[in-house]
C-alpha cells in the first residue's frame, strides 16, 4: 500500500469512517441517513454578490442545524429508501435517492450515550435550481414536520461580506453531531468553494464563536444578578 493510500487509511479510521458495507455489517447499531441538496444559481445577493450555490439545511427542533433525514432501519428497508421516507415527512414531497448519492459513512460522535452505538450515512444530491424552490416551498407547506421536527429550512450563505459576515457567521452557529464536518467536507469535496476561501471563513468563524461566548457570559451574568433580587 502505498503511504499516501496509508495515510488516508488511517484518517478515515481516526474520523471513524467506514465503507458501506462494514457500516451495514453493524447490525447491533443503529443507523441514520441525511443528505445535503444543492443547486446551481446566478442570481446575487443586492444585485452584485454572487450566491453561487443554493445549499439546504434545517434548524432542528432543538435548536441545532443539521441536514434533512433520520433514523433508518436497514434490516426492514434500503438505507435510500428510509432516507426517501424521511424527507417526505420534513420536506413534504418526495424524492429520488440513489446509491450514487452516497458520499460516506462513519460512526457517530460519541457526544452523550444515545450517539455511541449511532452510524450516520451522508448523502449528496445535486438538483435543478426550480426543484430546489420547489422543496423549500413545500417544506413551509406540505410537510408534516414543519414546525414541529422541522422548524425551517435555510440557505448556507457561501459569499463573504465586508466586515465578515456570511459564512463565517453561518459556521459558527452550533450544529447537531458532525453536521458541520459533513459541510465542510461536501463544500470542498464537490468544489462549491476553493479551500483558501474557505478557510478563511473558518478562521473568522473562530473569532466570532469567541465573541459569542463572551456575550453569552455577560447575559449570564445579567441573568444571576436579576435571579438574586427576587
Amino acid at each position: 500500500m502505498r503511504e499516501g493510500q496509508k495515510l488516508t487509511k488511517r484518517a478515515s479510521m481516526a474520523s471513524g469512517q467506514l465503507s458501506r458495507a462494514e457500516a451495514l455489517a453493524c447490525s447491533d447499531c443503529r443507523h441514520a441517513c441525511h443528505v445535503m441538496l444543492y443547486s446551481d444559481t446566478k442570481t446575487q445577493l443586492f444585485g452584485r454578490t454572487p450566491i453561487r450555490h443554493i445549499i439546504l439545511m434545517q434548524m432542528r427542533f432543538d435548536g441545532l442545524l443539521g441536514f434533512p433525514g433520520g433514523l433508518v432501519n436497514p434490516s426492514e428497508e434500503t438505507l435510500e429508501a428510509g432516507l426517501g421516507r424521511e424527507l417526505l415527512e420534513e420536506l413534504g414531497v418526495a424524492l429520488p435517492i440513489s446509491v450514487d448519492d452516497h458520499v460516506d459513512s462513519c460512526r457517530a460522535p460519541a457526544s452523550s450515550p444515545s450517539s455511541s452505538h449511532l452510524i450516520t450515512h451522508f448523502y449528496v444530491k445535486k438538483m435543478e435550481e426550480e426543484q430546489i424552490r420547489e422543496v423549500e416551498r413545500a417544506a413551509a407547506s406540505t410537510a408534516t414536520d414543519h414546525g414541529q421536527e422541522v422548524l425551517g429550512m435555510v440557505r448556507i450563505p457561501l459569499y463573504t461580506m465586508k466586515g465578515g459576515g456570511g459564512l463565517a457567521s453561518f459556521l459558527s452557529h452550533s450544529f447537531i453531531g458532525n453536521a458541520r464536518s459533513q459541510l465542510v467536507d461536501s463544500l470542498l469535496r464537490f468544489n462549491l468553494i476553493a479551500p483558501e476561501e474557505l478557510h478563511k471563513a473558518l478562521t473568522h468563524s473562530l473569532k466570532i464563536h469567541t465573541h459569542t461566548a463572551e456575550d453569552l457570559k455577560a447575559a449570564l451574568a445579567l441573568t444571576e444578578a436579576r435571579r438574586k433580587r427576587f
